[in-house]
């Protein structure tokens, strides 16, 4: 019975052998009362809702889940961890290139003690790698100034091409740059281990200048990546929070199969999302937010925010929470089946027929959602059939996935990196940390080594000439 229900029967039952006029100023005097009552109520069951978020029944990660978070348990495979019975073993294979060889040859037998002789065509070899001192090595150039004898013009001799007229050379650099910017250290730890580690001593303001040179080195092929992946035919967009001279921006980052470009932003806008996309008019995958409705082709909607988004409407009460637990269990039905055309058991063509039913009653649920009762999953469900063409995208086209967990997977590592880090102090710093980002998750992509790229793209540049680039290397 509801609140206005109860109010009601009390005033029939209790208040009955009043007068009319007595009753009148008490319905007046008790009616702003009962709205703020039934206001409160909404309030409490939204604090509710909000206190039992987490990375199951909404965006939030794994990692702001409160403790004692309940994870969906995997169905047992009966097998037990590690290596199966049969599984052929693997082990550390032998270096082709090594430094020093040391014959080891047996003197006697080691049953009777007889000298022996010879050597053995399929000796047993047993490798030991091991790390050499590294020291830094300095050298000095001594610029001469000479007094010319007839004109009395002093000349300092020049330095020989090619030589840094910084203090540090292309290596160096790269280490300091890939450090901080690729394996996330803080300036400060970066500075103690290139003096634990190399004996090399640099002030914390040498590391940002490092930085800032990496930062310039790269800027070109990553601004040629960036273009490239606009002519892309699909491509994952997201965006997470940031930090920016103590206030909040924005990381958004744009997935290709071969190339992932981030941008730091001040906004999470269209205008932030236009500085992402660019000209892209390929599929893109992305949740729902309302930046990413400025691309005017093709959308794929993201599967793991629906299901969350799902399982959040079937913890509320009543038809809504009937209504979202069907709509979980079709969601999970759609994903298994897309795992058969993953794992190539199902055809693209079978997985488009056998889900035509779970479409229309999916949407069937959406349409019955939006008008249950319930004003957050009402306006969950509308907003999801706003885009019901992007729902189904990846059943129809082919290369195209589900979920956006291409983007996502690449975000992780900069949450992460902010998390330690607050992020960036500077725009100088942003502009650092975005083309870092992306050189290393676009060379990762691409099988490429990483701290070479990065010792070639700062040789490049010292030497004023064209610095390597990011695209896929065609063979």
């Amino acid at each position: 019975m509801t609140l206005s229900e109860r109010f009601g029967r009390f005033t029939r039952e209790t208040l009955a052998p009043r007068s009319k006029h007595e009753l009148i100023e008490l319905v007046l005097a008790l009616a702003p009362l009962l709205q703020r009552v039934e206001a409160l109520e909404r309030e409490v069951a939204q604090l509710k809702a909000r206190l039992g978020q987490n990375s199951q029944n909404s965006s939030k990660p794994p990692s702001a889940d409160p403790p004692g978070t309940q994870r969906p348990q995997k169905e047992s495979s009966g097998r037990g961890p590690g290596a199966q019975p049969g599984h052929p073993g693997v082990s550390r294979a032998l270096a082709a290139k090594v430094d020093e060889v040391m014959e080891l040859k047996p003197q006697r037998c080691g049953h009777c003690g007889r000298a022996l002789t010879g050597s053995d065509p399929a000796a047993h070899r047993h490798q030991v790698t091991e790390l050499p001192p590294v020291l830094p090595h300095i050298t000095e150039y001594r610029q001469h100034t000479l007094v010319c004898g007839g004109c009395g013009h002093e000349t300092r001799a020049a330095l020989p091409e090619g030589v840094p007229v910084g203090q540090f050379g292309p290596r160096l650099l790269a280490t300091v740059g890939l450090l901080t910017g690729a394996y996330h250290l803080s300036k400060r730890t970066a500075q103690e281990m290139l003096r634990d580690l190399f004996g090399v001593q640099m002030s914390l303001g040498a590391v940002s200048g490092c930085e800032q040179t990496v930062s310039d080195a790269l800027a070109a092929a990553v601004m040629e990546a960036h273009e490239w992946a606009q002519d892309e035919r699909t491509a994952h967009a997201d965006e997470t929070g940031w930090r920016e001279r103590r206030r909040l921006a924005w990381l958004w980052v744009m997935a290709t199969r071969l190339v992932t470009v981030f941008k730091v932003h001040a906004r999470r806008n269209r205008e932030a999302a236009h500085a992402l996309l660019g000209r892209f008019q390929g599929v893109l995958h992305s949740d729902r937010w309302a930046a990413y409705n400025i691309h005017t082709g093709l959308r794929q909607l993201c599967w793991a925010h629906l299901l969350r988004d799902f399982t959040a409407m079937g913890e509320a009460g009543g038809r809504a929470g009937g209504i979202g637990r069907r709509l979980v269990r079709r969601a999970k039905q759609v994903l298994k089946r897309w795992h058969c055309v993953r794992d190539g058991t199902w055809s693209r063509r079978k997985f488009f027929r056998s889900t035509v039913y779970l479409r229309d009653q999916i949407e069937r649920d959406l349409a019955a959602g939006a008008a249950c009762g319930h004003a957050k999953t009402e306006h969950t469900c509308r907003r999801i059939l706003k885009f019901s063409g992007a729902l189904w995208t990846f059943a129809r086209k082919p290369g195209v996935e589900p979920t956006n967990n291409a983007a996502e997977r690449a975000i992780r590592p900069a949450v992460l990196w902010r998390k330690r880090s607050f992020g960036t102090h500077s725009e100088r710093g942003s502009r650092f940390a975005e083309r870092m980002l992306t050189t290393f998750m676009t060379l990762k992509q691409q099988r490429r080594p990483v701290v070479d790229y990065v010792r070639e793209a700062c040789q490049a540049f010292l030497q004023g000439q064209r610095v390597p680039s990011l695209l896929p290397i065609s063979k």
